[in-house]
């Protein structure tokens, strides 16, 4: 029974950190996704031919209105890079996707505290930073080359994107020179905002479920003294030093990126870890074990390796930096309450804020599964398999079947597409 009793009581603390942070969930994703509607990223390989400040800054820009979904960005990341971006600002592309996106800094606030949500938004700056001054000493020329000819050369099932899409470049291009102040009164534009925001909430289920989880089990199961013998305490820089350095592989074995890790956050901060450590681990979610593979596949053994070890030296230095910035600003919280939320009903703002934001996510799944008869869905595609919503003109990977072209987020989704087409298809 004390088994039991344990495991209902992480399950409980699971969901009700799920239920604190539900209306900015929907808020943040509704934001995300009209911005990836409205905001233009037209020829976005062109203006990231190299790594110099006016391209990363680009890069960076074009990073913050595109999906916060890791496997996502590392798709659209490999893309770019096939089709012509520099690799060092198509990485930079991807750590701006995933790290300065609006729905993680609503999230981070509501669950965590404001001074987390501005570090991640200091701190991912400096990563971008850090990528841009170390990448071309890491990433040499030749092997970047080796990996764009591995890309194009089709031997990781890319596709000639160029060739397949026909009219729909002309047709995007068409869309995305639209005026805001159209696009704005367009119920087709909200659709396709509708759509995004619908889809990146699909496509993160899995994380956001084994996040709160995982969360909700770490907070109730893992006491005090396991985290003192995994964390440094009491020993000043060398604490923090070593806290930043075990955060991002806390998020390598982890299994769990995008949103979902930011409860497991809390649960690491709750149990001790330093500020800069969590800011590290949220940092983390691109070096995770399944994207590592995909890194493997993509760029081969060599290349994945180096982005390891590259990916891995920011972000422990992100999160020291961060850190010694806010301590010396006297910013970095002190408050470690016994328990991330309270795990019980409260009639209060979050539970009016929930029900209406429940409404909100109801009228846009509305507009999502209307967005055909609303004029919505020109020159994007839904990909069978997660569900997420993709332009036609830059998806990474694309499967014709039975005469029918069918769009992916991701050579993984294409390939799961074409073990059972039928399947999916129906």
């Amino acid at each position: 029974m004390t088994v039991l009793d344990d495991i209902w009581r992480s399950l409980r603390e699971g969901f009700f950190m799920f239920w604190e942070t539900l209306w900015p969930l929907i808020l943040g994703f509704t934001l995300s996704g009209a911005v990836q509607a409205f905001a233009p990223r037209e020829q976005m390989q062109r203006v990231m031919g190299d790594h110099r400040p006016r391209a990363v800054t680009r890069a960076s820009g074009l990073g913050m209105v595109s999906s916060s979904c890791s496997y996502a960005a590392t798709a659209m990341g490999k893309s770019l890079f096939q089709k012509g971006a520099d690799f060092v600002t198509a990485m930079i592309f991807m750590f701006a996707s995933t790290n300065l996106v609006i729905e993680l800094g609503i999230v981070l606030v509501v669950l965590m505290g404001w001074q987390f949500a501005a570090a991640e938004f200091v701190g991912g700056p400096i990563m971008i930073i850090l990528l841009a001054l170390t990448g071309s000493f890491v990433i040499k020329r030749a092997l970047a080359q080796r990996a764009r000819h591995r890309l194009q050369s089709g031997t990781v099932g890319s596709h000639d994107h160029d060739a397949m899409v026909g009219v729909s470049h002309a047709r995007q291009a068409e869309l995305e020179r639209t005026p805001w102040s159209v696009k704005l009164r367009s119920r087709g534009a909200w659709a396709d905002a509708a759509s995004y925001a619908v889809a990146d909430a699909t496509m993160l289920r899995r994380e956001l479920v084994v996040g709160y989880g995982i969360a909700g089990f770490l907070t109730v199961l893992v006491s005090n003294d396991v985290w003192n013998s995994v964390f440094l305490k009491g020993h000043g820089f060398w604490t923090t030093l070593e806290n930043v350095v075990v955060g991002p592989f806390i998020a390598i074995i982890s299994f769990v990126c995008s949103i979902g890790n930011v409860p497991m956050a809390a649960a690491l901060w709750h149990g001790g870890i330093s500020f800069g450590g969590v800011v590290a681990f949220i940092f983390g979610d691109l070096i995770t074990i399944p994207l590592l593979l995909v890194y493997r596949k993509y760029y081969g053994n060599r290349l994945a390796l180096r982005l390891l070890i590259w990916f891995w030296a920011v972000m422990a230095a992100a999160g020291l930096i961060t850190e010694l910035l806010f301590d010396a600003a006297g910013l970095v919280p002190t408050d470690r309450t016994h328990t991330v939320v309270e795990a019980s009903f409260h009639w209060n703002y979050t539970t009016y804020l929930n029900f209406v934001f429940l409404g909100v996510g109801a009228y846009l799944y509305w507009l999502y599964r209307n967005r055909a008869r609303l004029g919505g869905g020109t020159g994007y595609a839904i990909d069978p398999i997660c569900g997420m919503q993709v332009q036609t003109a830059n998806a990474p990977a694309r499967v014709a079947h039975h005469g029918v072209d069918h769009w992916f987020c991701s050579d993984r989704c294409a390939e799961k597409f074409s073990t059972d087409p039928d399947q999916y298809v129906a």
